[in-house]
């Protein structure tokens, strides 16, 4: 356990405490921060999640612990005065269990998980809770499981709501759907009866600001020459093009994360027979098998939001340079600002930034919270 700053409640007239429960790196956290909120404490099982954890949110104290084990007692202690001013819990269960890439065990011991998160709810009664997972866990064992999430919170007096988001919707340029669980506390809501998700801003309708593509995301960052490593803490070489790059370079002076994974000969070739958009089959039909996924060889379409990015396989690739994105250009696509920086190796940053809750997804659902809980 680690300690940070204490909260500071000159920040803002209204300025609520959460904490981020399976936190990893912080999308979640972020968000809310963002939202204006003071992230009290982030918990997680993982030492290099925390490690960038704590550098980006230096005001919280972390938590490094399996949650099924950890005691309210340990949380408290960690807190202290804090401990009474937490007014939302937040976060993401683990969930393997839950993916539709699984087995999708229904006893999977990881689709318990959630029931340490209910407990937790249950000791501190927050005025809201905000829960993600996947789509998967909706429709699962015909809804069962669904079910059984939104029972146990009303055990606990929540009022639940649940909606499917993508991202895309929200300003990020990726179309990742993730399940959302909020729960209000009547007891401490007293003018609002159920929670009200925010409303989609970006899409083709001629009402809404247009999806922010791949090329909006992350053009200004084409500068790094192939086979060339360089140092985590370089210039910007080009200037910011668009709103969405400028509001990535917000606060940010140096660039770091930006270090080009290196290909073999043949690795490169192959890619460059995939034009922009394309996949597997746009290679020469002998060359489908090279890698046993299909979503093997898959470019990048600039014109539209990625597809989900994944926590480092290295079977998705730059849009037109023949390499996979790089730890900072994936944090781009996830909405990350460029002043949040990854830390460990090259690999664990990777996954760091592929689990994480797109922050702009994050923040459109956290400045609804802060919202409801005012009212109250």
């Amino acid at each position: 356990m680690t300690g940070g700053k204490t909260r500071n409640k000159e920040t803002s007239p209204f300025t609520p405490g959460v904490i981020d429960l399976f936190c990893g790196a912080g999308g979640l956290s972020c968000g809310f921060r963002d939202a204006g909120f003071a992230v009290l404490a982030g918990i997680d099982n993982w030492e290099d999640a925390l490690v960038t954890y704590r550098h980006n949110f230096p005001g919280a104290k972390t938590i490094n612990a399996d949650i099924k084990r950890i005691t309210t007692k340990e949380i408290d202690a960690l807190l202290k005065k804090d401990a009474k001013e937490i007014d939302v819990i937040i976060g993401g269960p683990p969930c393997q269990g839950f993916s539709v890439s699984g087995k999708r065990l229904i006893n999977d011991p990881r689709n318990k998980l959630y029931k340490s998160f209910v407990s937790l709810v249950a000791h501190y009664k927050p005025k809201l809770f905000v829960m993600e997972n996947v789509p998967g866990v909706m429709r699962l064992f015909d809804g069962k499981v669904k079910e059984q999430i939104i029972t146990d919170f009303a055990a606990i007096g929540y009022n639940v709501e649940t909606a499917l988001l993508s991202a895309q919707d929200y300003g990020v340029p990726q179309q990742r759907k993730r399940v959302f669980f909020a729960g209000i506390n009547p007891a401490k809501i007293k003018n609002v009866t159920s929670f009200k998700f925010p409303n989609v801003t970006h899409g083709n309708d001629n009402n809404l600001i247009p999806f922010v593509t791949v090329k909006d995301a992350i053009s200004d960052l084409d500068f790094i020459p192939d086979d060339i490593a360089l140092d985590d803490c370089i210039d910007y070489k080009l200037p910011a093009l668009n709103g969405y790059q400028k509001l990535m370079r917000k606060k940010s002076k140096k660039l770091y994360n930006h270090v080009a994974v290196i290909h073999t000969k043949r690795t490169k070739q192959i890619i460059a027979m995939v034009p922009d958009g394309g996949n597997y089959k746009d290679l020469p039909k002998e060359l489908w098998e090279t890698r046993k996924v299909h979503i093997a060889w898959t470019r990048m379409n600039s014109a539209r939001p990625c597809f989900t990015i994944d926590t480092g396989h290295n079977h998705h690739f730059h849009y037109k340079e023949n390499r996979v994105p790089t730890v900072r250009e994936s944090a781009r696509i996830q909405s990350f600002p460029d002043a949040f920086l990854f830390f460990g190796i090259k690999t664990s940053q990777f996954r760091q930034v592929g689990n994480a809750v797109p922050p702009m997804l994050s923040r459109a659902i956290a400045a609804k919270v802060y919202a409801t809980i005012k009212k109250g």
